[in-house]
């Protein structure tokens, strides 16, 4: 998605908690420039968003599902709110004004598990920029998160950090997911970002670049469909696949990892 051991959220897939949120109300009015924003079905959205739930508690996680979120469209990325690592949780300051206050319940959970700290102005960070690998992370520098956010975040974690600084991602982890062994799986456009050369990198096609997404737990990748050639990659790579339908989440910048935190 790992506390109290060496690596944390979705960094091992040793995992046994998930905190979760159906899309709201408001989720058509979520922040995204994808052309078919117009067509979010929100029911269908929950529909995708309870199976996806379903297959988290099937590989046996506990989850927490948080009450619906109306005031704000975006809620059901709650891996944006915050980071969990060494056994503690770092509460992100969104860079969007509009995604602030999605946090405040988020935080109340993690309180009961383990410390917590805010994030403080002049930080932006998200959790969609943070991979979390055994005993690192790397951080994206994106639209999202600047070097302050990154500066708080290792100060209070402890947290060994390397980053990847590009103004055009919205969020690192659209990129590059861990995926167990020593093993990432990337778009081309990062398959020789220094970053990332201690690890093995699996590049998808790159007409399946969303497929660089994934969730990983145990030893087990949950996906969205239409990406065969991907799936067959991971398949091969010794990994149990779960693919899943989620249509209605990139069409509001979303992606698997979005809809959970893991720890």
């Amino acid at each position: 998605m790992c506390q109290g051991q060496s690596c944390s959220a979705d960094g091992c897939g040793r995992v046994s908690r998930a905190i979760v949120r159906e899309p709201g109300n408001g989720f058509t009015g979520c922040i995204s420039s994808h052309p078919l924003r117009h067509t979010v079905d929100v029911s269908k959205a929950r529909e995708q968003h309870g199976r996806y739930c379903g297959i988290l508690e099937d590989l046996g996680l506990d989850l927490t599902r948080l009450e619906r979120d109306d005031d704000h469209p975006d809620s059901c990325f709650v891996e944006d709110t915050a980071v969990v690592h060494n056994g503690k949780a770092l509460i992100c300051r969104a860079a969007m004004e509009s995604r602030r206050g999605e946090e405040v319940s988020v935080e109340e959970v993690l309180k009961s598990h383990m410390p917590v700290k805010r994030s403080m102005a002049p930080a932006t960070i998200e959790g969609g920029d943070v991979l979390h690998l055994p005993d690192s992370l790397i951080i994206g520098i994106t639209q999202r998160t600047n070097r302050e956010g990154i500066s708080q975040l290792s100060e209070w974690l402890g947290a060994k950090v390397e980053s990847v600084a590009d103004p055009s991602m919205m969020h690192l982890k659209s990129h590059v997911s861990y995926v167990g062994n020593g093993k990432v799986i990337c778009t081309s456009s990062l398959a020789n970002h220094h970053a990332l050369a201690s690890l093995e990198r699996i590049t998808v096609p790159d007409d399946e670049e969303y497929a660089a997404n994934v969730v990983f737990v145990g030893d087990t990748v949950i996906m969205p469909s239409g990406f065969p050639r991907t799936a067959d990659i991971l398949k091969k790579e010794g990994l149990s696949v779960v693919v899943l339908d989620m249509s209605e989440f990139p069409k509001c910048g979303g992606a698997m990892t979005c809809l959970s935190i893991l720890f």
